[in-house]
């Protein structure tokens, strides 16, 4: 039995059903991120922005894996970021997180947080701009040093005053900061609405590609 044409003779299901608008959305958001499938996510922004905890909740959202480039730069070298710089220096350091990224940059599509000095780096930059989509997290300085005061772990804070550190931070590395593809304001808000505001930039991306 042939399945019943409207008026205009066009099966009903031909064009998108005014009725059937929740189905739609759906279906829409569903070829979005299968569009996004074959692109790693790479969260940027100064220590303090969020990506970690913020790219757990968009790995979750987008249903994909999670890792973050510090605690895998960790497991490689058997040791913390910390001992890593007050054993080998900063530039071992980025030696070393230069080939990590490399190397997770060719695993399965994933949400990936980088630590803030690793976009600066121009090689590293690069193979993200092939490889993958990049995020900024934006934050004023002010939010950052409290985020930050919470933690005793960051190298690079321990060399005086936290808040003249990440300003000197940000204006030696808002110019690479500022090629990424997507730009976040991380400042304001909740983790979760920064990660959904990610999701909502990506979407974006993908419908006007």
């Amino acid at each position: 039995m042939q399945l019943a044409r409207h008026q205009h003779g066009k099966h009903p299901l031909d064009k998108g059903n005014p009725d059937c608008g929740d189905f739609q959305t759906l279906y829409t958001d569903l070829m979005t991120r299968t569009a996004l499938r074959d692109h790693t996510v790479v969260l940027i922004g100064l220590m303090g922005a969020g990506k970690t905890t913020v790219g757990r909740r968009l790995a979750a959202s987008m249903n994909r894996p999670f890792a973050d480039a510090d605690h895998e730069i960790e497991c490689a070298a058997g040791r913390s970021v910390s001992e890593i710089f007050e054993d080998f220096g900063e530039s071992a350091f980025r030696d070393g997180e230069r080939r990590v990224i490399a190397r997770l940059l060719d695993e399965p599509p994933m949400v990936l947080a980088l630590g803030g000095g690793a976009f600066v780096d121009p090689e590293t930059r690069a193979l993200i701009g092939q490889k993958a989509i990049s995020v900024w997290l934006q934050a004023d300085v002010e939010t950052l040093a409290t985020r930050v005061a919470r933690r005793d772990t960051r190298p690079l804070l321990r060399e005086g005053n936290p808040t003249e550190i990440l300003e000197r931070l940000l204006e030696t590395r808002q110019p690479a900061y500022a090629q990424a593809d997507i730009h976040i304001d991380a400042s304001a808000g909740t983790h979760q609405a920064t990660a959904d505001a990610i999701l909502t930039a990506l979407n974006a991306r993908e419908t006007q590609a």
